[in-house]
């Protein structure tokens, strides 16, 4: 029946190829939004690590930022004076619970890295620079082994880190971390484990957990030498502040020095932005699907429509010759299977390639099957669906109506 099944469509090759392409590229799109929205929905519920209620975000721009750090005489000086000026006129202010400065914020896109290396083994870990020693009670940081940073860290003659559970993990196994020297070779200076925390996302919910470290810094001489402001500063401001808080605090540090540019912009926003961003390919990859499926089962639908009108001889001489009902609807939704696997199987041939490449290494194998495996039952329901009617119309052609092909 199956060499039969596969004899009838390759006679009608020249109508069928185009479905099969049509299927194979929906396979592909639909594929990749299910192994994709799996895997959002997945690290949604994990835990983030930290918190965001109450915490505000204020940048620097660029160009504010690079003139307090550039390197001279006089006006360097001066830049750190007004950097520690900051520092104090956000303590003073009673409506922030806490503050931090660091180079680098939750929900921001950018990606750093710093090299490590552990018992010879190099690693490439993203980290958290300019991170002082308020960071931790800003965003609520759970500590599971160690300790945070604290401001006489200045004055060890080694710099601290701060390690997720994520690193800990990949790096050390049931090996104790605290107190490990992780510095590239060759480095000037060591970096010790002080800390572990239980985890820490930077991208979000839709990221699976990764490997994290913090460095510490200081700020203008408050906690450390570092020159100038950091990047960012994250501010949690305490239950029930107004909202009006939001001028009062941004005129206090404008005072500072009239010729640095912030921007105030609540970190509950920017998880908002990050996550609509992240969202918008799979919403745009779900029309898409949604497109190529419809345009795949209008295509089924017409060429079985056209296989039936134009093989009405063939269908009523089989019915003459002992071929029930059944018999001509099995094999029309049949020929139709064929076309389908055809083109599944072009498309789990190639969507097979990518775990084993290793090109997804952060969307787990089950994940990965569980995709591929619904897109397969999807397209395959849609293909029998679409082929119900045709066959229904194949099964009623009667043995007399072939006489009228003669």
């Amino acid at each position: 029946m199956i060499k039969h099944l596969l004899k009838m469509v390759w006679n009608r090759k020249r109508a069928n190829i185009l479905i099969i392409v049509e299927i194979f590229f929906s396979f592909l799109v639909l594929a990749t939004v299910l192994i994709t929205t799996v895997h959002y929905w997945q690290n949604y519920y994990r835990p983030l690590g930290y918190s965001i209620q109450g915490v505000w975000r204020i940048e620097m721009s660029l160009k504010s930022l690079l003139t307090s750090l550039k390197a001279g005489s006089d006006d360097s000086k001066q830049e750190t004076e007004k950097a520690r000026q900051l520092y104090l006129a956000l303590q003073k202010l009673t409506e922030i619970e806490a503050f931090a400065g660091s180079s680098d914020a939750p929900y921001d896109p950018s990606v750093q890295t710093s090299s490590y290396s552990y018992r010879g083994s190099k690693l490439e870990i993203q980290t958290e620079y300019g991170c002082t020693a308020g960071f931790k009670d800003v965003l609520g940081l759970q500590l599971v082994a160690g300790r945070w940073f604290e401001p006489n860290d200045a004055a060890l003659s080694w710099d601290p880190v701060v390690i997720n559970q994520k690193m800990k993990e990949e790096v050390f196994g049931s090996e104790d971390p605290l107190g490990k020297n992780i510095a590239p070779e060759k480095a000037e200076r060591e970096r010790r484990v002080v800390g572990v925390i239980s985890e820490y996302r930077k991208h979000g919910e839709f990221v699976s957990p990764y490997a994290f470290a913090f460095q510490r810094s200081g700020w203008s001489g408050m906690e450390g030498q570092l020159s100038g402001p950091p990047h960012y500063i994250l501010v949690k401001v305490r239950p029930g502040t107004p909202a009006s808080f939001e001028e009062k605090l941004m005129t206090q540090i404008q005072r500072v020095n009239k010729n640095w540019s912030f921007t105030l912009t609540p970190l509950s926003e920017s998880r908002q932005n990050w996550l609509t961003f992240c969202l918008v390919p799979i919403v745009a990859g779900g029309i898409v699907a949604a497109f190529l499926l419809i345009m795949v089962g209008l295509g089924l639908v017409g060429v079985l429509w056209q296989n039936v009108t134009q093989r009405t001889r063939e269908i009523g001489l089989r019915r003459s010759v002992g071929g029930t009902r059944g018999d001509i609807h099995r094999q029309v939704l049949g020929e139709l299977v064929v076309i389908a696997s055809v083109g599944l199987l072009l498309g789990v041939a190639l969507a097979v390639q990518v775990p084993m490449l290793h090109l997804i290494d952060f969307i787990s194998a089950r994940v990965f099957s569980f995709g591929i495996v619904s897109s397969v039952g999807l397209i395959y329901v849609l293909t029998v669906l679409c082929g119900l009617y045709p066959s229904w119309m194949a099964a009623r052609v009667e043995p007399a109506q072939a006489l009228h092909y003669e």
